[in-house]
Protein backbone atom coordinates (compact mmCIF):
# COMPACT_ATOMS: atom_id res chain seq x y z
CA UNK A 1 0.00 0.00 0.00
CA UNK A 2 1.04 3.40 -0.76
CA UNK A 3 2.16 5.74 2.24
CA UNK A 4 -0.34 8.24 1.11
CA UNK A 5 -3.33 5.46 1.88
CA UNK A 6 -1.90 5.53 5.96
CA UNK A 7 -3.06 8.78 7.01
CA UNK A 8 -6.79 8.43 5.34
CA UNK A 9 -6.89 5.18 7.39
CA UNK A 10 -6.12 6.39 10.33
CA UNK A 11 -8.45 9.56 9.55
CA UNK A 12 -11.38 7.14 9.54
CA UNK A 13 -10.33 5.85 12.54
CA UNK A 14 -10.13 8.81 14.45
CA UNK A 15 -13.58 10.20 13.48
CA UNK A 16 -14.77 6.79 14.05
CA UNK A 17 -16.10 4.36 17.27
CA UNK A 18 -13.07 2.99 19.48
CA UNK A 19 -11.87 -0.52 19.93
CA UNK A 20 -9.52 0.03 22.64
CA UNK A 21 -9.03 -3.71 24.54
CA UNK A 22 -10.90 -5.60 20.93
CA UNK A 23 -8.65 -8.04 19.48
CA UNK A 24 -9.02 -8.17 15.77
CA UNK A 25 -7.72 -10.56 12.64
CA UNK A 26 -7.59 -9.47 9.48
CA UNK A 27 -6.25 -12.40 7.19
CA UNK A 28 -3.90 -10.94 3.89
CA UNK A 29 -3.61 -7.91 6.46
CA UNK A 30 0.21 -7.15 4.73
CA UNK A 31 -0.43 -5.31 2.01
CA UNK A 32 -3.09 -3.43 -0.03
CA UNK A 33 -6.28 -3.08 1.50
CA UNK A 34 -5.62 -5.91 4.25
CA UNK A 35 -3.25 -3.63 5.40
CA UNK A 36 -5.47 -0.06 5.43
CA UNK A 37 -8.13 -2.40 7.54
CA UNK A 38 -5.05 -3.62 9.69
CA UNK A 39 -3.92 0.42 10.25
CA UNK A 40 -7.42 1.69 10.97
CA UNK A 41 -8.42 -0.81 13.65
CA UNK A 42 -4.86 -0.18 15.25
CA UNK A 43 -5.58 3.44 15.06
CA UNK A 44 -8.66 2.88 17.01
CA UNK A 45 -6.97 1.14 19.80
CA UNK A 46 -7.62 -2.06 18.70
CA UNK A 47 -5.08 -5.16 19.41
CA UNK A 48 -4.79 -6.38 15.43
CA UNK A 49 -3.06 -9.77 14.13
CA UNK A 50 -2.62 -9.94 10.76
CA UNK A 51 -1.52 -13.40 8.97
CA UNK A 52 -0.03 -14.31 5.72
CA UNK A 53 2.26 -16.71 4.09
CA UNK A 54 5.68 -14.82 4.75
CA UNK A 55 6.03 -11.99 7.50
CA UNK A 56 6.55 -8.52 5.59
CA UNK A 57 9.48 -6.29 6.13
CA UNK A 58 7.47 -3.88 7.74
CA UNK A 59 4.00 -4.69 9.90
CA UNK A 60 1.23 -2.15 9.92
CA UNK A 61 1.60 0.24 12.59
CA UNK A 62 -0.72 3.39 13.61
CA UNK A 63 -1.48 5.17 16.74
CA UNK A 64 1.40 4.11 18.60
CA UNK A 65 0.34 0.23 18.24
CA UNK A 66 2.15 -2.16 16.02
CA UNK A 67 0.26 -5.37 14.48
CA UNK A 68 1.49 -8.44 15.19
CA UNK A 69 2.11 -11.65 12.63
CA UNK A 70 1.24 -14.96 12.38
CA UNK A 71 2.10 -16.78 9.83
CA UNK A 72 -0.41 -19.14 7.68
CA UNK A 73 -1.88 -20.76 4.63
CA UNK A 74 -5.67 -19.84 4.93
CA UNK A 75 -6.54 -22.33 2.90
CA UNK A 76 -5.77 -25.08 4.22
CA UNK A 77 -8.44 -26.02 6.77
CA UNK A 78 -6.21 -27.38 9.70
CA UNK A 79 -3.51 -23.84 9.12
CA UNK A 80 -6.95 -21.76 9.62
CA UNK A 81 -7.86 -23.52 12.74
CA UNK A 82 -4.41 -23.52 14.08
CA UNK A 83 -4.35 -19.50 13.41
CA UNK A 84 -7.28 -18.95 15.37
CA UNK A 85 -6.36 -20.93 18.05
CA UNK A 86 -2.97 -19.12 18.55
CA UNK A 87 -5.18 -15.65 18.24
CA UNK A 88 -7.76 -17.05 21.44
CA UNK A 89 -4.81 -17.94 22.90
CA UNK A 90 -2.93 -15.10 23.32
CA UNK A 91 -5.24 -12.47 23.50
CA UNK A 92 -8.00 -14.45 25.32
CA UNK A 93 -10.63 -13.64 22.80
CA UNK A 94 -11.29 -12.63 19.65
CA UNK A 95 -13.57 -9.88 18.62
CA UNK A 96 -13.49 -9.06 14.79
CA UNK A 97 -12.64 -11.42 12.28
CA UNK A 98 -11.98 -9.70 8.90
CA UNK A 99 -11.48 -12.27 6.19
CA UNK A 100 -9.85 -10.26 2.95
CA UNK A 101 -7.25 -12.53 1.80
CA UNK A 102 -8.03 -12.93 -1.60
CA UNK A 103 -7.63 -12.40 -5.19
CA UNK A 104 -6.19 -13.73 -8.70
CA UNK A 105 -3.85 -13.19 -11.65
CA UNK A 106 -5.45 -12.81 -15.00
CA UNK A 107 -5.95 -16.60 -16.55
CA UNK A 108 -7.99 -17.19 -19.57
CA UNK A 109 -10.59 -19.80 -19.11
CA UNK A 110 -10.03 -21.93 -22.41
CA UNK A 111 -6.31 -22.63 -21.42
CA UNK A 112 -6.26 -22.57 -17.58
CA UNK A 113 -5.55 -25.48 -15.54
CA UNK A 114 -7.89 -27.28 -13.28
CA UNK A 115 -5.46 -26.87 -10.13
CA UNK A 116 -5.08 -22.90 -10.65
CA UNK A 117 -9.08 -22.87 -10.97
CA UNK A 118 -9.11 -25.13 -7.62
CA UNK A 119 -6.19 -22.46 -5.64
CA UNK A 120 -8.43 -19.76 -6.82
CA UNK A 121 -11.50 -20.72 -5.85
CA UNK A 122 -9.96 -21.88 -1.98
CA UNK A 123 -7.86 -18.90 -1.16
CA UNK A 124 -11.24 -16.49 -2.08
CA UNK A 125 -14.10 -18.70 -0.77
CA UNK A 126 -13.18 -22.24 0.74
CA UNK A 127 -10.44 -20.15 3.19
CA UNK A 128 -12.72 -17.36 4.46
CA UNK A 129 -15.25 -20.14 5.57
CA UNK A 130 -11.91 -22.35 6.61
CA UNK A 131 -10.81 -19.35 9.26
CA UNK A 132 -14.73 -18.36 10.27
CA UNK A 133 -15.83 -21.53 11.93
CA UNK A 134 -13.38 -21.61 14.17
CA UNK A 135 -13.61 -17.95 14.84
CA UNK A 136 -17.36 -18.59 15.55
CA UNK A 137 -16.69 -20.86 17.93
CA UNK A 138 -14.82 -18.78 19.89
CA UNK A 139 -17.29 -16.00 19.81
CA UNK A 140 -20.14 -17.63 20.53
CA UNK A 141 -18.46 -18.55 23.78
CA UNK A 142 -17.89 -14.76 24.30
CA UNK A 143 -20.65 -12.80 26.71
CA UNK A 144 -20.20 -9.98 23.94
CA UNK A 145 -20.43 -12.04 21.06
CA UNK A 146 -18.50 -11.10 17.65
CA UNK A 147 -18.26 -9.53 13.91
CA UNK A 148 -16.97 -11.58 10.81
CA UNK A 149 -16.54 -9.52 7.63
CA UNK A 150 -15.98 -11.29 4.07
CA UNK A 151 -14.18 -8.55 2.06
CA UNK A 152 -15.59 -9.29 -1.66
CA UNK A 153 -15.30 -7.66 -5.27
CA UNK A 154 -18.00 -6.31 -7.34
CA UNK A 155 -16.57 -9.16 -10.25
CA UNK A 156 -19.38 -11.31 -7.67
CA UNK A 157 -21.97 -9.93 -10.52
CA UNK A 158 -20.03 -8.13 -12.68
CA UNK A 159 -17.39 -10.49 -14.98
CA UNK A 160 -14.29 -9.99 -16.06
CA UNK A 161 -12.33 -11.08 -18.75
CA UNK A 162 -9.90 -13.81 -17.63
CA UNK A 163 -11.35 -13.81 -14.09
CA UNK A 164 -14.11 -16.84 -14.39
CA UNK A 165 -12.95 -18.22 -10.85
CA UNK A 166 -11.99 -15.52 -9.75
CA UNK A 167 -15.86 -14.19 -10.05
CA UNK A 168 -17.31 -17.43 -8.88
CA UNK A 169 -15.69 -17.54 -6.18
CA UNK A 170 -16.47 -13.86 -4.93
CA UNK A 171 -20.08 -14.70 -6.25
CA UNK A 172 -20.07 -17.75 -3.46
CA UNK A 173 -18.73 -15.68 -0.64
CA UNK A 174 -21.44 -13.45 -0.72
CA UNK A 175 -24.06 -16.22 -0.04
CA UNK A 176 -21.35 -18.25 2.46
CA UNK A 177 -22.06 -14.65 4.61
CA UNK A 178 -25.42 -14.38 4.33
CA UNK A 179 -25.73 -17.97 5.26
CA UNK A 180 -23.82 -17.74 8.20
CA UNK A 181 -25.17 -14.30 9.36
CA UNK A 182 -28.15 -16.85 9.39
CA UNK A 183 -26.89 -19.32 11.41
CA UNK A 184 -24.65 -17.77 13.99
CA UNK A 185 -26.88 -14.83 14.62
CA UNK A 186 -27.53 -13.69 17.15
CA UNK A 187 -24.06 -13.74 18.87
CA UNK A 188 -21.99 -13.08 15.69
CA UNK A 189 -22.84 -10.58 13.21
CA UNK A 190 -21.96 -11.60 9.92
CA UNK A 191 -21.26 -9.04 6.60
CA UNK A 192 -20.24 -8.72 3.27
CA UNK A 193 -18.45 -6.23 1.11
CA UNK A 194 -18.36 -5.32 -2.59
CA UNK A 195 -15.27 -3.26 -3.51
CA UNK A 196 -15.44 -1.91 -6.73
CA UNK A 197 -12.59 -0.87 -8.82
CA UNK A 198 -9.77 -0.17 -6.44
CA UNK A 199 -6.25 1.55 -6.41
CA UNK A 200 -3.75 -0.52 -4.60
CA UNK A 201 -0.27 -1.78 -4.41
CA UNK A 202 -1.40 -4.92 -5.76
CA UNK A 203 -2.97 -3.75 -8.48
CA UNK A 204 -0.07 -1.61 -9.93
CA UNK A 205 0.92 -4.28 -12.17
CA UNK A 206 -1.38 -2.88 -14.96
CA UNK A 207 -4.11 -4.91 -14.16
CA UNK A 208 -6.64 -1.77 -15.11
CA UNK A 209 -4.34 -0.70 -17.63
CA UNK A 210 -1.99 2.21 -17.96
CA UNK A 211 -4.52 4.84 -17.96
CA UNK A 212 -6.09 5.63 -14.25
CA UNK A 213 -7.72 8.92 -15.36
CA UNK A 214 -9.83 6.37 -18.15
CA UNK A 215 -10.73 3.92 -15.49
CA UNK A 216 -11.87 7.21 -12.90
CA UNK A 217 -13.71 8.51 -15.60
CA UNK A 218 -16.18 5.79 -15.92
CA UNK A 219 -17.05 5.69 -12.07
CA UNK A 220 -19.33 7.85 -10.85
CA UNK A 221 -17.40 9.28 -7.80
CA UNK A 222 -14.50 9.66 -10.30
CA UNK A 223 -11.84 7.53 -8.66
CA UNK A 224 -11.29 4.14 -7.51
CA UNK A 225 -11.46 3.02 -4.12
CA UNK A 226 -9.01 3.59 -1.88
CA UNK A 227 -8.15 0.97 0.99
CA UNK A 228 -8.81 3.74 3.16
CA UNK A 229 -12.25 3.75 1.77
CA UNK A 230 -12.48 -0.18 2.29
CA UNK A 231 -11.14 0.40 5.98
CA UNK A 232 -13.56 3.11 7.33
CA UNK A 233 -16.82 0.28 5.83
CA UNK A 234 -15.10 -2.09 8.28
CA UNK A 235 -14.59 -0.02 11.02
CA UNK A 236 -18.66 0.72 10.78
CA UNK A 237 -19.72 -2.57 10.34
CA UNK A 238 -18.04 -4.19 13.26
CA UNK A 239 -19.06 -1.19 15.69
CA UNK A 240 -22.38 -0.94 17.90
CA UNK A 241 -23.73 1.58 15.05
CA UNK A 242 -24.13 -1.40 12.93
CA UNK A 243 -25.30 -3.82 15.90
CA UNK A 244 -28.49 -4.68 14.15
CA UNK A 245 -26.88 -5.39 10.98
CA UNK A 246 -25.97 -8.67 10.06
CA UNK A 247 -26.31 -10.81 6.60
CA UNK A 248 -25.94 -7.37 4.67
CA UNK A 249 -23.60 -6.38 1.42
CA UNK A 250 -22.46 -2.95 1.33
CA UNK A 251 -20.97 -1.70 -1.98
CA UNK A 252 -17.96 0.04 -1.66
CA UNK A 253 -17.30 0.85 -5.33
CA UNK A 254 -18.22 4.54 -5.51
CA UNK A 255 -21.70 4.51 -7.62
CA UNK A 256 -20.44 1.22 -9.56
CA UNK A 257 -19.19 1.85 -13.19
CA UNK A 258 -21.21 3.73 -15.94
CA UNK A 259 -22.96 1.50 -18.32
CA UNK A 260 -20.73 0.34 -21.44
CA UNK A 261 -23.16 1.90 -24.10
CA UNK A 262 -23.18 5.01 -22.11
CA UNK A 263 -19.43 5.32 -21.90
CA UNK A 264 -19.02 4.27 -26.12
CA UNK A 265 -21.75 6.68 -26.74
CA UNK A 266 -19.69 9.94 -24.39
CA UNK A 267 -16.17 9.24 -25.37
CA UNK A 268 -15.53 12.58 -23.41
CA UNK A 269 -17.23 12.00 -20.15
CA UNK A 270 -17.92 15.49 -18.71
CA UNK A 271 -16.45 15.82 -15.25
Amino acid sequence: MEQADVAPAVAAAGAGPRYDGAVVLVTGGTRGIGRSIALAYLAAGADVVVCGRKEPDELPAAGGRTASFLAADVRDAAAARQLVDAVAERHGRLDVLVNNAGGAPVAESATVSPRFFERVVALNLLAAFYVSQPANAVMQAQDSGGVIINIGSINRRQPAPGAAAYASAKAGLLMLSRSLALEWAPKVRVNHITVGLANTDVDAGGHYGSSTAAIDAVIPMRRAAAPADVAAACLYLSSPLAAYVTGADLDVHGGGELPGWYVASHPATPE
